[in-house]
């Protein structure tokens, strides 16, 4: 196995769906429905749609300050009020420890677009920005974490934005996990909010590489949405806009993945995170008792924006909003859900960015890599179902003839005669004769299942070892990036990192398999 970092095929992964790899590959039956494609000539383009006024640079950096203050260090923020200054942005969840190994992966790509656009346009800067999705409220999908073979949960009776949430309990957790987690365990027990504890660990891996972590549940940054707010609530506007987008995306075949509400805003208060609905008299606040009128609904949107959070809906035009973004850098679900959400964009006049996935990898230790060797196994055959694996090393192992293919074609041959025959006897023996030839290529397809599994028997040991193999790099038969943590990888030093960071082409649309 060659070092470094070797190169597949999305599409040999098995693990995309049709609309995000037919986005990757240009189909032109999509182009209709994004701006530019993520190539870096096109940002040229992107840079001269977007418009961002200086005031609204000043609140942004007003509030990045704030959120800066308790840090000892902070990027260069003051670099947002240039109107030479851009940002490329990913955004997810606050998970535990930052969670499955692709959120680190989400952030590298950002990191690595922002040095890849200042080399080609050195005359504008290129801020890399995490947005922390601190309004969400599915703490279920955040409280768990894969580390050292083992599901490490926070349990917490909390409710509401997770963002708001104190972390309690979240140092003991990080205690479990040895040494190479005390910078979590720090960033947990010296901040009061999970938000604030992020940001705090998300400087430690990436200060250096200038990445701002922003948290846009802020009362200065919601102000500035608060027409959109107001149009949604009373207009409705994006509902009709994303059903008949979306109609479209699947009049072409494809399974889409947001639906849009009359309303798309939550109540938000701490402990709490519920849609706003209309009602008959004004409107009210799911599985609450609170209800509003139209004016108190425009009071709140007015004085207390920051109790009105975005659904998936609109948070994606909040964050182009407030932000002077290019580009947004997401997963295989991310990318075709924006590509439901152009008209919303183009209704408010707020530019498009281009959507970018972002990198996709498997990390390769030299143990896997060696065993892969050993096994007679090549890169793509890991991203293969166990059994399939496990039947393809016996056969080719194997000196026997286990593949009964050339007898089941001369059975259809065979039957095909006597189909002849029996039409010219009686018409109505077809159905009888076909019928007995699915008897006939069920029970030499069991017979061939049989001469395998007799045969896999010779090589137990060779199977077992594919089983183990293929739990450790795809665990539970899922993509590593989906399930492991970067501590299984880390160790003490920010040498991950930095591999990631060498080995990682943001605008190179494969799989990386990182030897490290």
């Amino acid at each position: 196995m060659e070092p470094g970092c070797q190169k597949l095929p999305l599409e040999k992964i098995g693990a995309f769906s049709q609309l995000f790899l037919d986005y990757i590959n240009k189909s032109d039956s999509l182009k209709p429905f994004y701006n530019q494609y993520p190539e870096i000539e096109n940002f040229k383009k992107l840079i001269e749609e977007k418009s961002f006024s200086s005031e609204k640079r000043q609140t942004l950096v007003a509030e990045l300050h704030k959120q800066y203050a308790y840090l000892d260090s902070k990027p260069d923020i003051d670099i947002l009020l240039s109107d030479k200054t851009f940002a490329v942005t990913t955004g997810h969840q606050l998970n535990i420890f930052t969670g499955p190994l692709y959120i680190i992966f989400k952030i590298v790509t950002v990191i690595n677009l922002a040095k890849k656009l200042k080399e080609a346009y050195p005359e504008y800067n290129f801020v890399p920005v995490y947005w922390m999705a601190t309004e969400d409220h599915d703490l279920e999908e955040i409280q768990v974490c894969r580390a050292f073979g083992e599901k490490r949960k926070w349990t917490t009776p909390q409710t509401g934005a997770v963002g708001r949430m104190t972390t309690q309990g979240l140092p003991q957790l990080a205690a479990q996990l040895g040494k190479g987690a005390d910078f979590f365990k720090n960033a947990y027990q010296n901040n009061d909010n999970l938000a604030d504890a992020v940001r705090d660990y998300m400087h430690h891996l990436f200060g250096q590489y200038d990445l701002i972590t922003l948290d846009a549940d802020s009362r200065a940054l919601k102000s500035q949405f608060a027409s959109v707010m107001e149009d949604d609530i009373l207009n409705n506007t994006s509902f009709d806009l994303v059903n008949t987008r979306t109609a479209e995306i699947e009049a072409l075949g494809y399974k889409t993945q947001i639906t849009p509400r009359e309303i798309n805003f939550f109540f938000l208060e701490d402990g709490l995170r519920e849609r706003i609905v209309k009602t008959e008299t004004g409107f009210e606040v799911l599985n609450t008792e609170i209800t509003f009128s139209e004016e108190e609904i425009l009071s709140i949107i007015e004085n207390e924006p920051e109790k009105i959070s975005p659904n998936v809906v609109l948070r994606p035009l909040y964050e182009e909003w407030i932000l002077p973004n290019l580009a947004y850098i997401g997963g295989p679900s991310e990318v075709p859900y924006w590509l439901q959400l152009k008209p919303v964009f183009d209704f408010y006049k707020e530019a498009f960015p281009t959507l970018m996935p972002r990198n996709f990898g498997l990390l390769l230790d030299e143990r896997s890599a060696q065993n892969l060797e050993k096994l007679n196994l090549n890169l793509e055959d890991i991203f293969k179902a166990t059994d399939t694996l496990k039947a393809q090393h016996v056969k080719s192992e194997s000196e026997k003839e286990l593949d009964l293919q050339a007898e089941l074609k001369s059975l259809h041959s065979l039957y095909a005669e006597i189909l002849k025959k029996a039409d010219k006897i009686d018409i109505t023996l077809s159905r009888t004769t076909k019928a007995f030839e699915t008897k006939s290529v069920d029970l030499l397809e069991r017979l061939e299942k049989k001469l395998l599994r007799a045969e896999k028997r010779n090589y137990s040991e060779a199977l077992s070892k594919i089983e183990k193999l293929r739990e450790h790099l795809c665990p539970a038969g899922g993509l590593q990036e989906r399930k492991d943590n970067m501590l299984n990888f880390y160790g003490e030093g920010n040498e991950l990192i930095e591999k990631l960071i060498a080995s990682f082409d943001p605008l190179e649309y494969q799989f990386n398999v990182v030897s490290i």
